[in-house]
């Protein structure tokens, strides 16, 4: 009876750790980005900056005379972002100033304006530390944004619009600025139009009072 062997794998031995020195080539661009995003939130909370960017005053801001005044409210939406204000506030406070139809113009210049200046800002002192990852859900989700990446990106601004988290990941990923740049146009459309038009249904309900 000639006899059978069974097969047994071979255990595989584990990655090694990943040394100091490549831990820290790899974390000390996002570190450096935390400190200035801090600096950057410490000083509007001291000087009274991040309180003023209320609805009420974003409205104000954006109601100032002609260019001045968009050129202001595009300066403040994008700083907001930056210190992670929500979007909603910009958006909402467009249509107040100037109408449903130059608010959503104004509302969704802001918000791809606003888009594009984070994720520059993010990339160039953050880098792409995402890019990095070895976590096998985390590859499987960058590799989405890998193949389709105009789509995958219009896509989550459609359900996602300008949420500040969502900025800083795309600025974190392997992402290209011109696939971001195209995606963010189109997938910001539908969210700027259906805040604008919910703010209407508000204002004509309340009779423009809030």
């Amino acid at each position: 009876m000639g006899s059978c062997s069974v097969m047994r794998d071979e255990p595989v031995p584990a990655a090694p750790p990943p040394s100091r020195a490549a831990w820290w080539r790899w974390a000390w661009r996002p570190a450096l980005l935390l400190v200035v995003m801090g600096a950057l939130y410490a000083v509007a909370e001291h000087t009274g900056m991040r309180d003023s960017l209320s609805q009420d005053g974003i409205r104000r801001l954006a109601a100032g005379a002609g260019a001045a005044g968009l050129l202001a409210y595009l300066v403040a939406f994008s700083g907001g972002q930056l210190i992670q204000l929500p979007g909603m506030l910009f958006i909402v406070a467009a249509r107040v100033a100037w109408g449903p139809g130059l608010g959503f113009l104004a509302a969704y210049a802001g918000a791809f304006l606003s888009v594009l200046v984070t994720f520059t800002v993010v990339r160039t002192i953050g880098g792409r530390p995402l890019s990095r990852l070895r976590w096998a859900p985390a590859r499987r989700m960058l590799r989405r944004l890998d193949d389709r990446p105009i789509l995958t990106v219009a896509i989550l601004r459609t359900f996602l619009s300008v949420s500040p988290p969502l900025n800083y990941a795309f600025a974190f990923s392997s992402l290209r600025f011109r696939d971001h740049l195209v995606g963010s146009a189109l997938g910001l459309v539908i969210p700027v139009a259906v805040t604008v038009v919910a703010a209407e249904c508000v204002l004509r309900a309340t009779n423009g009072l809030f």
